[in-house]
């Protein structure tokens, strides 16, 4: 008999990538998302396929009967995007921090058997040493971080108070297919892609030589999956990324090598909160789960400029 499981934020880019792979697994898959950053276009073609529970994270009433009757949680459902906490820290801290203990106590009430987190990288801030390590100490930086930071120790503290499992993913980064070029705070790869491939200038905050470890959501999906089965995962927290670093500057040299089109940048003012440098140590999520980043940074772009050129903007 298959299982069922529950995929929090599951119209959002990560977690509709991720449903789809449930999906194909055979697991029967619950979705609770309020739409409000996630599309329903997320959700086209496999709508028939998934239980949809509409509702806020914020609600524990409704995250609840999201919880009831399912063996494993992958919460992805999060306010994400620095920007965003900047502009407004009230909400992004309500719906990433408490909504995430919503979720953890429905799963202790439930008697779900482990909840996998996203997390972010963004809790590592800026300085201390690259690549970074689970061991290092957390310097967030912006209230985005700083509530992604705050969501990730309550999954521990109820892993050691509780007895849940838990298991916190740090994602570095992550891009691919399904991430919506048309939001406000859209992330830099599609804008990058629908910038270049229309013969309009990027807009690059800083010099350029910011870098990350940029992820394509693939690895991402494939990193949830091994820890919700890995036995010696719970309580953990583990980086998830490339095992790399490039440039900002790079990632635009490089689609625009990938298009076929030249690169024009506009460069604007450094925007607050963001961190200069991105790399993770992926050694650890390797012993704990197996885990192993399969499409590097150039592959991932060419998979998703072919996803955006054949009119897959999520919508």
């Amino acid at each position: 008999m298959s299982r069922v499981v529950l995929v929090t934020g599951g119209a959002g880019f990560i977690g509709s990538n991720l449903v789809r792979e449930l999906l194909v697994r055979g697991d029967r898959v619950r979705v609770l998302d309020n739409f409000s950053t996630g599309l329903r276009g997320n959700l086209l073609g496999i709508a028939d396929d998934v239980e949809v529970v509409e509702g806020d994270l914020r609600s524990y009433e409704r995250v609840h009967t999201a919880v009831r009757g399912v063996e494993v949680v992958f919460h992805q459902g999060a306010l994400g995007s620095v920007p965003r906490s900047v502009q407004d820290p009230l909400t992004s801290t309500a719906v990433n921090v408490e909504g995430t203990l919503n979720v953890l106590l429905a799963a202790r009430d439930e008697g779900v058997r482990r909840v996998v987190a996203a997390s972010s990288s963004s809790v590592y801030g800026d300085g201390g040493t690259f690549p970074r390590t689970e061991s290092q100490a957390p310097n967030p930086i912006s209230p985005y971080a700083v509530a992604k930071l705050a969501a990730e120790r309550f999954c521990v503290s109820f892993a050691r108070v509780y007895g849940l499992e838990t298991v916190a993913l740090r994602y570095f980064n992550v891009f691919g297919p399904r991430q919506d070029p048309g939001s406000q705070y859209a992330a830099v790869v599609p804008l990058f892609v629908n910038a270049i491939a229309a013969g309009e200038p990027v807009t690059i905050h800083g010099d350029g030589e910011q870098s990350r470890d940029f992820t394509y959501v693939a690895n991402v999906v494939d990193a949830n999956l091994l820890a919700a089965a890995a036995a010696e995962a719970a309580g953990t927290v583990l980086n998830i990324a490339a095992g790399g670093s490039e440039t900002v500057g790079t990632l635009a040299e490089t689609i625009g090598r990938l298009l076929g089109k030249p690169v024009t940048r506009e460069h604007t003012p450094p925007r607050p909160g963001d961190v200069l440098q991105s790399w993770a140590d992926v050694t650890r999520a390797r012993e704990v789960i197996g885990y192993e980043p399969r499409i590097g940074f150039e592959e991932g772009l060419r998979l998703t400029i072919q996803y955006l050129r054949e009119g897959g903007s999520g919508r």
